[in-house]
């Protein structure tokens, strides 16, 4: 692993993500971060609930009962899959546009830093999550009523076909995350293949089309099924790229049929498992897994996996996948071999989880050469 770091920073050394162009959509939220009183000493001073488990426990106590939570906001910041990794994208200077739900008639204010690197398109108002975080995940209470706005039409309406057209065309990366929460994506993706893509140039190299369907358990297995199957039909255009957490993998493998976790199975051979039955199924280019401590994916009919920088304590948590995939998707544009664009991504992530924001290129160069030193 030492010698892959190191290797790996030589090649981004050697590389130039500034070149690149992409189109990133398409919700977007206000997150609100927010920490859960445990106990109170006085008006400044208070110890948190540090783990999902305890909040659950002081909950279940309360049942036919009632209880107070006391919730702390810590931060107010630019929420949602797209906004987050794109985000992530812009610290390394490529062509951006984002096409998604930042604010109607008027942007949002939350997202006007967004302008100083990107071009922004906005469908719709922004949903609002309060984001519950401790030491072992988050808790996402998102209100989303606003992203029934997100649809085809209204695409076509507020960015224009022409000027759509002529930004797929020059894009490098189509990404289009977030699925779960947007009700009308597997339409607006079947109206793209079938009124837009074919207009595209044909390119030497496809351009990659990324979809991350974040958290879909709470959506109907039938609308999983469906939306997982029209993937396919942009393999004519892009390389497909699917990048799933750890749960949303399991979920989806189970949905499918296609897999069922062995007990007492280790990481590895469960990440193995899972992305060999998906990457078959789903016949598309690329199937990504990220659990929080290590990576995989399944590319050309190989399985790679890496391990991350693991942090016990993070600064901040929500967001972390979000920049694994910005990192990921910029490792495979610019070249590098699967297993490299996994460090990639981990380094990007992990550089987020420890710092609370994302890197830019040089930052990232150093994050690597630390991580390989083991000073981090």
């Amino acid at each position: 692993m030492e010698n892959k770091k190191l290797n790996l920073v030589k090649k981004l050394k050697s590389l130039d993500p500034t070149h690149l162009n992409m189109v990133i959509g398409l919700d977007g939220f206000v997150d609100e971060i927010i920490h859960v009183v445990d106990k109170r000493a006085d008006f400044d001073h208070f110890t948190r609930i540090e783990t999902i488990q305890k909040l659950a426990d002081r909950i279940g106590k309360a049942s036919g009962l009632s209880t107070n939570i006391e919730l702390i906001p810590v931060q107010k910041k630019i929420g949602g899959n797209g906004p987050i990794m794109c985000n992530a994208l812009a610290m390394h200077n490529p062509t951006i546009s984002y096409i998604g739900a930042l604010g109607y008639p008027n942007i949002d204010p939350v997202f006007k830093i967004m302008e100083k690197k990107v071009t922004l398109y906005s469908l719709a108002n922004p949903g609002h999550t309060d984001a519950l975080e401790f030491h072992d995940g988050k808790l996402m209470l998102g209100k989303m009523e606003s992203l029934k706005d997100v649809y085809y039409e209204n695409l076509i309406e507020v960015v224009g076909f022409e000027r759509l057209d002529n930004l797929l065309t020059d894009a490098d990366l189509f990404a289009t995350v977030n699925w779960s929460m947007i009700p009308k994506m597997t339409d607006l993706w079947k109206k793209l293949v079938q009124h837009v893509l074919p207009n595209l140039s044909p390119r030497v190299n496809k351009p990659i089309f990324f979809v991350d369907l974040a958290d879909p358990e709470k959506r109907e297995n039938k609308d999983i099924i469906e939306a997982l199957n029209v993937l396919k039909s942009f393999k004519s255009y892009y390389q497909v790229v699917l990048g799933l957490n750890e749960k949303e993998a399991v979920d989806v493998a189970k949905v499918l049929g296609v897999y069922e976790v062995p007990e007492n199975i280790n990481k590895s051979d469960k990440l193995k498992g899972l992305s060999k039955a998906l990457y078959e199924y789903l016949n598309i280019d690329a199937v990504v897994i990220h659990p929080v401590e290590m990576s995989a994916i399944m590319v050309n009919g190989l399985y790679y996996e890496a391990q991350g920088p693991y942090v016990k304590k993070p600064k901040l948590t929500t967001g972390a996948g979000d920049n694994f995939n910005a990192g990921l998707v910029t490792g495979l544009l610019l070249g590098l071999e699967p297993d490299e664009a996994l460090l990639f991504g981990m380094a990007t992530s992990g550089f987020y989880v420890r710092n609370a924001h994302s890197p830019n290129y040089q930052g990232l160069i150093s994050f690597i050469e630390s991580w390989e030193a083991g000073l981090i």
